[in-house]
C-alpha cells in the first residue's frame, strides 16, 4: 500500500503534445464479471490509470491493471485502496444466481450493506471525484410496460423473492444520495438489467440464467436440455460492452452531483426465447424440456432508458443475436468443456 500511496501520477501527452495527468481509476470488484468487464475498458483509455481490487480470486494478469489485494469489508483495507483516487467503479459485491436467491437471500444483504458504507465513507474522507455503483432493477414491479426510474414506489412491496436484494440496493443508492448532498463526490447510480458477456458466471450454482443456459448448451452430451421453471418469465438483457460504455459516458457527461440511470437492453425476452436463440447459434440440435419443480422467478421486467438517452447519449450497441454469438466464440476459447 505505501508504494501505491507514494506512486506518482502516469501522464500522457494529448494530440497537441501537452503533458496530461492521468486520471486514477479503483475497479472495486475487478476480478468479477462487470468489474473485470469495466477495468480492461478502462485500461485501453490513455487518459486512466486503473488500479482493481481482489481478495479471493487470483488477481487479473493485466500489465494495464495495477492489482491490489484487499477486503472491502475492512476499514483499514478500504482506506487504503481508496486514498489518492480519483474515480472509483463500485462493482464488487456479493452475488448469485436463482436458487441462492430463493434458499439463502441473506447473503445478499449484510456483506453488500457494510461494504458500501465504508467505500462511500472513505470517498467522502478523501474528496474523491465520482463514484459510480452499479445497483440492479430487482425493487422494480414486474410488468408489461418498460419501467423509468421514477416508476419505483417505496410503498409499494417488492417482488417476494427480490425483498432483501432489493430494499439493500435502495438503501445503497440512498447513501449514495446522501454522501453526494454533504460532500464533494460525485455520485452516479446505474439500475442495470441482466448484463451477460464475457468473464460471467458460467457454474450452475451460482449463474444466471443466460450463463446457466450457455453452459448448459456447451456441455450438453445427451441431446437435451432442461429449462427450469416454465420459460415464460422474461428478462431484458443487455450485453456487457454496453455497460462499459454506459460507465465512461457517466465519467465524461454527468453535470449532477447525483444522477440513477436505468442501463438495458430497453426490451425483454421470454427465457425459452432466450434458449432457443442460444441453441440455435450453437449449431448444436437439442430437445428442450422444462421443469417446473425446479427454482424460478416468474417475472417480466424491461427498462425505460429514455434518460440515459437523452442526457448521456447512450443506448445499446450490441443485438442480443450479436451478443449471443460473441459469448459464444468467448465461451469456446477461454472455458474448458
Amino acid at each position: 500500500y505505501t508504494n501505491l500511496e507514494k506512486n506518482s501520477r502516469e501522464h500522457s501527452k494529448n494530440k497537441n503534445n501537452n503533458i496530461v495527468m492521468k486520471k486514477k481509476i479503483l475497479v472495486c470488484g475487478a476480478t468479477g464479471f462487470i468489474g473485470r468487464n469495466i477495468a480492461e475498458s478502462l485500461a485501453k483509455k490513455d487518459e486512466f490509470e486503473v488500479y482493481g481490487t481482489y481478495l479471493k480470486s487470483a488477481p487479473l494478469n493485466d500489465p494495464k491493471i495495477k492489482m491490489i489485494k484487499a477486503d472491502l469489508t475492512n476499514p483499514e483495507d478500504v482506506d487504503k485502496v481508496v486514498s489518492g483516487m480519483d474515480l472509483i467503479i463500485q462493482a464488487a459485491a456479493t452475488t448469485s444466481g436463482v436458487k441462492d436467491i430463493l434458499t439463502k437471500p441473506y447473503i445478499h444483504v449484510t456483506d453488500n450493506a457494510v461494504m458500501n458504507s465504508l467505500i462511500f465513507r472513505s470517498a467522502y474522507e478523501h474528496k474523491v471525484g465520482q463514484v459510480v455503483f452499479f445497483s440492479c432493477s430487482v425493487m422494480y414491479q414486474p410488468g408489461d410496460v418498460p419501467v423509468k426510474e421514477t416508476d419505483f414506489d417505496a410503498n409499494k412491496e417488492i417482488f417476494k423473492s427480490y425483498f432483501g436484494v432489493g430494499w439493500t440496493k435502495v438503501y445503497i443508492e440512498k447513501m449514495c444520495e446522501f454522501y453526494s448532498r454533504i460532500g464533494e463526490t460525485k455520485y452516479t447510480v446505474i439500475r442495470h438489467s441482466n448484463i451477460y458477456g464475457p468473464y460471467d458466471k458460467y457454474d450452475l450454482e451460482k449463474s444466471h440464467v443466460f450463463g446457466a443456459t450457455v453452459t448448459k448448451v456447451m456441455t450438453n452430451q445427451d441431446g437435451k436440455i432442461i429449462v427450469w421453471g416454465s420459460g415464460e418469465e422474461e428478462r431484458d438483457l443487455l450485453y456487457v460492452s454496453d455497460l462499459a460504455d454506459f460507465v465512461e459516458l457517466a465519467i465524461a457527461k454527468q453535470e449532477n452531483k447525483y444522477e440513477l440511470y436505468n442501463a438495458g437492453y430497453g426490451s425483454s425476452i421470454p427465457v425459452a426465447d432466450l434458449v432457443k436463440k442460444i441453441i440455435g447459434h450453437s449449431g448444436k440440435d437439442l430437445k428442450i424440456e422444462y421443469d417446473l419443480s425446479k427454482p424460478t422467478i416468474k417475472t417480466k421486467l424491461c427498462l425505460d432508458i429514455s434518460k440515459a438517452k437523452n442526457s448521456l447519449s447512450w443506448e445499446p450497441k450490441v443485438s442480443l443475436d450479436e451478443g449471443i454469438e460473441k459469448t459464444l466464440t468467448w465461451y469456446k476459447e477461454n472455458i474448458n468443456f
